[in-house]
């Protein structure tokens, strides 16, 4: 495991890929560049076999650059650091903080990866990897980015604790459509860790994580709710859509969403002063239920139940 620490001072237990895991990658994305670049280069080939051999040497040029250089960099941009064959073999390009990376991340690496992987037929990158810790080459030292698997056994990975009973059914109506998926790892991570951190960087991560992902539903936090439960109860939320959408009209699933439970209504008392980490329902709810008064057995009563049952109760 490799330790990555955020902006919040939150230490992120993530697994780099090594050098086995990141070759297979590469040589899939390779391959598949390298049909396209095939593709593309004979169609245009034949579109510009009337132009002279300058014109020629000018379209082949852009070619490699546009389908060499520019579709892997395109690839990583959109996907957030999943080509097809880091999907395939369970990878992610992300930055050093644990973050989604962006355009000028993948512009750096796919730079540097023409003269690591193409011209030296991937010999520097090769090295790199191996002489580095997290086995990072040179163009993500340059770009500050880091490959990590993003399929792990589910042993090593933090439990993240159920959210609150009187929670259940509270955040059906949020869309969360427009919650990126970095969001949802920031907060799965910290559900898993939030016990092993200090209380007020936790707390304060939590209300950070809340408002961002208020922000991006469009509803604020519920008044009297802390940010911890909130987050574990809209984290499950989506992880019950989710298993609706994968099961849904399949034999012997779930054909349709479940319609909404009513939700309960909110304790009025607040439940700031209670500890982060311990989900619980508010202090009070009334008073406790009195337990009926034990009813006085006569001496006769069991000669009378052996008379009519034939079973004699114990001296």
């Amino acid at each position: 495991m490799s330790e990555l620490v955020t902006g919040e001072a939150v230490a992120l237990e993530l697994r780099p890929a090594r050098l086995p895991s990141r070759g297979m990658a590469t040589l899939l994305d390779l391959a598949v560049t390298l049909v396209a670049y095939m593709v593309v280069s004979l169609a245009l080939l034949a579109a510009t076999a009337s132009l002279d051999e300058a014109a020629q040497m000018a379209v082949s040029i852009a070619t490699f650059l546009l389908v060499l250089v520019g579709g892997p960099i395109a690839v990583e941009t959109l996907s957030h650091g999943r080509s097809l064959g880091k999907m395939a073999c369970g990878l992610r390009v992300v930055r050093d903080d644990g973050g989604p990376i962006r355009f000028r991340h993948a512009l750096v690496r796919g730079a540097l990866g023409v003269v690591e992987i193409l011209l030296t037929l991937g010999v520097v990158a090769c090295i790199a990897s191996l002489v580095s810790a997290r086995g990072r080459r040179l163009g993500d030292v340059f770009a500050g980015t880091l490959v990590v698997r993003e399929r792990v056994p589910g042993g090593r990975s933090g439990f993240v604790p159920p959210p609150p009973p009187w929670l259940a059914g509270r955040f059906q109506g949020l869309d969360l459509s427009a919650v990126p998926d970095g969001l949802w790892l920031a907060i799965r991570q910290y559900l898993g860790r939030m016990n092993q951190l200090d209380p007020q960087i936790g707390r304060a991560m939590a209300e950070r994580l809340a408002g961002d992902l208020a922000e991006r539903t469009g509803t604020p936090v519920p008044p009297g709710v802390p940010a911890a439960p909130y987050l574990a109860a809209v984290l499950q939320e989506r992880q019950v859509r989710e298993a609706r959408r994968v099961f849904a009209g399949t034999p012997g699933g779930m054909s349709a969403p479940q319609p909404p439970v009513p939700a309960a209504p909110l304790p009025s008392a607040p439940m700031a002063t209670a500890p982060m980490p311990a989900y619980g329902p508010p202090a009070s709810y009334g008073p406790a239920p009195v337990a009926p008064p034990a009813q006085e057995v006569r001496p006769d009563e069991g000669e009378e139940r052996a008379a009519g049952t034939g079973f004699a109760p114990p001296a």
